[in-house]
């Protein structure tokens, strides 16, 4: 409850030493050959063998680098990604013994609860560590059969495709004369996956009986909630690293529906958006389509936040369009209003961390914020950010400075003159003092920038 009271000391000495970079560390470990021992050694292609392909060593050893760098929370069973290795060691033989048998039975996976940006929860399931290395597994090997025939408006889940691919994607149909956008979301698309459809489709191009029958145990492993184990009959639980592959080839058959109609159409995951020239063919696909997917995919059409409007009054993966001839990329108005939530939880005034510690934390959460929303096309929003930024921080240090002779000194001590030292160290409120010019020049931007913090809009160089 009583957070330890930073010391103003740590402020001046963050202030007056700059940031060093440390540089990155680890690098993939090798794996041991008799954690695979048991494993085939040449996958096979055919399909009425894939599971020999899955149990290959050299499938088994790349599905177990990839759950490793992953990381991710325990299962059920509480084992670690540490662990893993060592429990291979000792009953790797034995599982994929079961999994050519077609004996293997997956464990129900852990229900966690993840909040969603815009109210509510995003229910995930983590299957055991053991059961995403054999989820892996089966990704590798079913993923190129499936990659070269999905749709090439479909983005999400895809190697060498991206949400940046989506978005520009979109722009252009607006931009080629497209201004009003079919907005469909997909009610609760993970926890509906009709399981028959689904397992039909995987039979369409899988003729291993013992693969079909692993993934259907996969979809019927149940879930455990609060320690109670409860069978799933529909759904395929965000969590496992098969999911994306399924949620892909069941919302394939969306893909093709709209390609056959003719329609302007990007997919990510669940987030369809269709492109049209006018409202009234708006209202025409968003009921013909709608009727589509709750017929034949057995899916449901959330009427709440399903809309036509124009794009520019949308969000799509959390960018939006500026309206006009050429349309920009923008950052949506909820993306903006969650940047600032999380900033300013960050740089609280009563958190107990010195200077430097803040900014860390600040440009990690920067670093990985810029690389996805610094796609926009909008720099004047992302230097009013920076400044905000900047503004934040010195209320900070001029609330962690907190008498008026501190802060004298302090501004004395940045090169400021007697008198602007004494104007603006009288100052009470925190947040006033941030805007005044004596501060802002003690506390520069060049400051901020030897402690190590982020720009979002880096100046140009010309």
């Amino acid at each position: 409850m009583n957070a330890k009271r930073p010391d103003n000391r740590q402020w001046r000495l963050a202030f007056e030493v700059e940031a060093a970079g440390e540089p990155r560390q680890g690098h993939p470990q090798e794996v041991e050959a008799g954690m695979a021992a048991g494993a085939t050694e040449h996958p096979v292609i055919a399909t009425d063998r894939l599971m020999e392909a899955i149990c290959s060593a050299k499938n088994i050893a790349t599905a177990l680098q990839r759950v490793k760098s992953n990381q991710g929370a325990p299962g059920m069973d509480g084992m670690t990604v540490h662990e893993l290795e060592a429990h291979l060691r000792r009953h790797g033989p034995e599982i994929w013994d079961k999994l050519r048998q077609g004996t293997y039975r997956p464990m129900p996976v852990r229900r966690v609860e993840i909040p969603k940006p815009d109210g509510g929860v995003r229910k995930l399931g983590i299957p055991t560590v053991v059961d995403r290395l054999i989820q892996q597994a089966i990704l590798q090997v079913l993923e190129p059969i499936w990659e070269p025939t999905f749709s090439e408006h479909s983005h999400g889940f895809r190697p060498g495709r991206s949400a940046h691919q989506a978005v520009e994607q979109a722009q252009a149909y607006i931009a080629g004369g497209r201004p009003w956008v079919v907005d469909i979301d997909l009610e609760k698309f993970f926890d509906r996956v009709n399981h028959d459809r689904l397992m039909a489709a995987l039979a369409g191009r899988i003729a291993d009986k013992r693969l079909l029958r692993l993934i259907r145990a996969y979809l019927n492993a149940g879930v455990m909630e609060n320690g109670v184990v409860t069978p799933s009959e529909e759904g395929t639980p965000q969590g496992g690293p098969l999911s994306p592959l399924l949620s892909n080839i069941v919302l394939d058959e969306l893909d093709k529906e709209l390609e056959q109609r003719g329609h302007a159409f990007v997919r990510y995951a669940d987030d369809c958006n269709i492109y049209v020239k006018s409202p009234k063919a708006g209202q025409r696909v968003m009921e013909s389509v709608s009727g589509f997917i709750t017929r034949k995919l057995r899916l449901k059409v959330n009427q709440n936040k399903s809309a036509v409007d124009r794009p520019g009054k949308r969000k799509f993966l959390g960018f939006s369009f500026t309206s006009g001839k050429e349309p920009k990329r923008r950052i949506a108005p909820k993306a903006l209003e969650r940047f600032k939530e999380r900033l300013r939880e960050l740089t609280r005034r009563t958190r107990g961390i010195d200077a430097k510690s803040m900014v860390e934390q600040v440009s990690i959460y920067l670093r990985g914020w810029v690389g996805y929303f610094g796609f926009c096309q909008t720099p004047s929003v992302l230097r009013d950010l920076d400044s905000w930024i900047r503004r934040r921080l010195r209320a900070v240090a001029w609330k962690h400075w907190k008498r008026g002779s501190t802060r004298y000194a302090r501004l004395r001590h940045y090169g400021l003159t007697q008198d602007r030292a004494a104007m603006a160290a009288c100052l009470r409120s925190p947040w006033r003092a941030s805007t005044v010019p004596a501060l802002n020049t003690a506390l520069s931007n060049a400051l901020w920038d030897r402690l190590g913090l982020i720009n979002l809009c880096p100046p140009s160089n010309t």
